[in-house]
């Protein structure tokens, strides 16, 4: 799920050749895949081979919501379950995510047509599809958080999964993946402070340039 160093994460498959990999910001950037994952979210087929053409590798919402399916789609695949404390997972998701959607996003001067349907999306695929229009509820929103670390614990055979903390660096992910372990420090990205500025400079909810800074996921 998202706020778990997914854009790290990203970043890190992309230098070990495993990329392009797909992130929401990539959904922000290309406003006709918005309608496709919107049509996911209602339940409606997804051709994964034309949504996700070009692409090695895909971390965080809205895939991460259709992981049976892609596992199933792609049986060679292996699945990179990234977790973190789930207090400091929520406080970040209330923080971030949360505050720009029920906040700036909300008010009727930000809101471009090309938003509204990015907005909705995220709503019918995040707010309602995984959290049941409850996240503000902090214990009913950390239970889909651990349910869903379970479930998928639960449901890949041990041989194509790797529960990953952001914190563990290169070397349990490269073992998993078998490639070498770069000479250069792991990315660290997009924490609470960046995320905020890069949406008032009007970069989007998420979009981060990779040229920047690394900081920490917060």
């Amino acid at each position: 799920m998202g706020r778990t160093g997914t854009l790290s994460l990203r970043v890190a498959l992309e230098r070990l050749g495993f990329g392009p990999c797909y992130h929401m910001l990539d959904v922000f950037e290309r406003p006709d895949h918005v309608r496709r994952w919107t049509a996911a979210a209602r339940g409606e087929a997804v051709d994964w081979d034309e949504l996700l053409a070009g692409y090695q590798a895909t971390v965080d919402w809205p895939a991460c919501t259709f992981w049976r399916s892609l596992m199933a789609t792609y049986p060679a695949a292996r699945l990179v379950l990234s977790v973190r404390d789930p207090g400091r997972w929520y406080e970040s998701m209330r923080n971030t995510i949360h505050q720009v959607f029920h906040g700036q996003f909300s008010e009727p001067e930000a809101v471009t047509p090309e938003l509204e349907r990015y907005r909705d999306m995220v709503e019918a695929l995040i707010w309602e599809g995984t959290f049941g229009g409850r996240f503000e509820d902090r214990d009913h929103a950390i239970e889909v958080f651990t349910r869903h670390i379970a479930e998928v614990t639960r449901g890949v055979p041990s041989e194509r999964l790797l529960v990953y903390e952001l914190g563990q660096g290169w070397e349990p992910l490269c073992a998993f993946l078998g490639v070498p372990v770069p000479a250069e420090p792991f990315p660290h990205l997009n924490d609470t402070a960046s995320f905020h500025s890069r949406v008032a400079a009007g970069q989007g909810p998420q979009l981060l340039d990779r040229s920047g800074p690394a900081e920490p996921e917060g």
